[in-house]
């Protein structure tokens, strides 16, 4: 029987490429992209809803109505900004209403895009994060607490609904041809900033991996939870190297102050967190997704990198 999948958030960054891949696989008959409003480039094979995740009441009825059997559920807001009640209703509250929805309608699995953020920013974290590593958050970032809450949600949910079968993809930093965020940002000026003491290493991964990753985990991948990231990691000096930048080094506390100022002042939506989110950097390790779930991307974290670079003429100076 060929799979029928909704993808929430299906004209995002994420969803959008997901679509894509879903669209190119044989083994999937059907595919609805759900979101707020309806992208600009459309996939031909791709039927296209208008659904928003904080709405409780309108996604069981679209399950129902295209005889869904799996959702791919990327549908969050991943930069920060001063809304922090939209973010939560977005990324916990729609993850709670789209659970509902799946037990309701009879969907047999979920996919759900968490993050490495949902590991949290610690200091006594482990130089490489896997699954059995517990899934701390950091309460300071919402995006962090948001994935720790629905990481709890879906822990819950495998024990109350066993029927339901869950993907659970804790991602890196996912790069592209027209990604621009706030890891994205740390690159653009004339220098990279480090904190003092701080290698802050990055994973990577290109989006068409993790978009390949989620077409499988949504037709004959095995059920889990697996950190999804490219091979090896990039420290912010070799970052600089690579970009031919300086690197100007702060004191922790002095950024700190400084932003908690520049947050006072709407200069910026960061704060003080900011320098945890810096300074700890969750490092995925990816043997559970080879070995496991039995996918290798096909770009290792410089590979990434650097098809950034290539797609994004003038961040580097050489």
């Amino acid at each position: 029987m060929m799979t029928r999948v909704l993808i929430t958030g299906g004209a995002g960054f994420l969803g959008s490429h997901v679509a894509a891949a879903l669209d190119a696989h044989p083994d999937v008959g059907h595919i609805v992209a759900a979101d707020v409003h309806m992208p600009a480039r459309r996939v031909i094979g791709v039927h296209y809803a208008i659904c928003d995740v904080t709405e409780p009441d309108r996604i069981a009825p679209l399950l129902e109505q295209h005889r869904i059997d799996v959702v791919v559920h990327p549908a969050a807001i991943v930069n920060p900004g001063r809304d922090h009640d939209r973010e939560y209703r977005v990324d916990v509250d729609g993850t709670r209403h789209v659970l509902a929805a799946c037990v309701a309608a009879g969907v047999r699995r979920i996919v759900v895009s968490s993050s490495g953020a949902a590991y949290g920013y610690h200091p006594d974290s482990p130089q490489w994060l896997r699954e059995t590593d517990p899934v701390r958050g950091s309460d300071e970032f919402p995006y962090s607490k948001h994935k720790r809450l629905v990481e709890e949600m879906l822990a819950e949910y495998r024990e109350e609904h066993p029927a339901l079968e869950q993907v659970v993809f804790r991602i890196g930093t996912i790069l592209g041809p027209t990604v621009k965020n706030q890891i994205t940002a740390l690159w653009d000026g004339k220098s990279i900033l480090a904190i003092r003491g701080s290698d802050s290493p990055f994973v990577f991964i290109w989006v068409d991996d993790v978009a390949a990753a989620m077409s499988r985990a949504a037709t004959d991948g095995p059920p889990g939870i697996y950190n999804v990231a490219g091979d090896g990691r990039l420290t912010v000096h070799e970052i600089a190297s690579r970009l031919d930048k300086p690197v100007r080094t702060v004191p922790a506390g002095l950024l700190a102050f400084a932003l908690r100022i520049g947050r006072m002042l709407h200069l910026t939506v960061h704060g003080p967190e900011q320098v945890g989110f810096l300074r700890y950097r969750p490092v995925l390790a990816n043997d559970a997704l080879k070995r496991d779930f039995g996918f290798i991307p096909s770009m290792t974290s410089l590979e990434a990198f650097e098809a950034y670079l290539d797609t994004h003429p003038g961040v580097a100076w050489r």
